[in-house]
């Protein structure tokens, strides 16, 4: 079975500040705040919400298509794809743009602050997944955060070529209407987002999450560590998360999430099963920073998993 997964590529800057924004940030001042924070460290890593979840996926075995617009600057994240499976056939590069870049400051709260260049990821409705179904049959997809027009075409082309896809909506649920929202979500498997962010999409479409249901297979919710929540018609599963060794950053769990979620979907295992599979797959990625540094063999992920949830790991 394939995997598309389509979404942002990009350069990841994650920054960590030891001390609590709102011990700085006053409210009756918020209209005219100017702040500079000193950061206690720096990393630079690979990263985007496609390639992070790509990148989840050939931990756990999979080979995932990647599927984004990336700048001249790729090189180096083509290498890593390389080694680690990933087939980047359907990257397309584009000439004299960088790839995206990501900047994000963690406090001790982990609250965070963040700012996205979109680069290449500006050109992803000139990608088009009918292009690539033609050639590698895909069996499943998921529309992780990309650029808004992209969105709404790849929506438009899982939808016309019967290609089974979770909306992943994440950070571009304020970048679209709820007119654009609900197109987007017609006929897919689940949208999945965080707490707010599904709070954000109820309102902008004017639906509930049971209204929801009419148009989608299930509402996923995900919630740090507080856990998950997947929502049917039929079942409310709620997945207790997975319990990390140390928490160094929490950059990249909900990417790694959806690739534990998509292998359990690929499998067509019980929604609860699948949202376990998910927690597992997130807490690698909080025990490291950088959102592709963690790394693991699937006997270390049966045990973890065993650990965490009993019974066998089906992976």
């Amino acid at each position: 079975m394939s995997i598309l997964v389509s979404g942002s590529i990009a350069f990841d800057h994650l920054m960590t500040y030891h001390d609590r924004f709102k011990n700085h940030i006053m409210p009756d001042k918020i209209h005219m705040i100017n702040l500079s924070f000193l950061i206690d460290s720096l990393h630079q890593n690979l990263g985007g919400t496609g390639g992070n979840i790509a990148y989840n996926l050939s931990l756990l075995g999979e080979k995932p298509l990647l599927f984004g617009t990336v700048g001249e600057d790729f090189a180096a994240y083509q290498a890593k794809c390389d080694r680690s499976g990933i087939d980047t056939t359907y990257v397309k590069k584009c000439a004299g743009l960088f790839t995206a870049q990501f900047y994000v400051t963690t406090d001790l709260d982990d609250n965070q602050i963040a700012a996205f260049y979109p680069g290449a990821m500006a050109q992803s409705g000139t990608n088009l997944i009918a292009s690539a179904d033609q050639t590698s049959d895909i069996d499943l997809a998921i529309l992780s955060p990309d650029d808004p027009t992209g969105m709404i075409l790849h929506a438009q082309e899982c939808q016309e070529l019967k290609i089974p896809f979770i909306f992943d909506i994440g950070q571009q649920v304020i970048a679209l209407d709820g007119p654009d929202l609900l197109k987007c979500l017609k006929g897919s498997l689940a949208l999945i987002g965080n707490d707010y962010e599904i709070e954000l999409f109820s309102r902008k479409t004017g639906k509930s999450a049971d209204e929801l249901l009419s148009i989608t297979g299930a509402v996923i919710t995900t919630r740090g560590p507080e856990g998950s929540e997947i929502k049917t018609t039929s079942e409310l599963c709620r997945i207790k998360p997975a319990t990390p060794r140390e928490i160094k950053d929490p950059t990249g769990a909900g990417d790694a999430y959806r690739a534990g979620l998509l292998s359990g979907i690929e499998r067509k295992l019980p929604w609860q099963i699948c949202g376990q599979l998910a927690s597992t797959s997130a807490v690698w990625a909080i025990e490291q920073h950088g959102t592709q540094e963690h790394r693991y063999s699937l006997a270390e992920f049966r045990t973890r998993y065993q650990k965490n949830y009993g019974g066998s790991c089906p992976l």
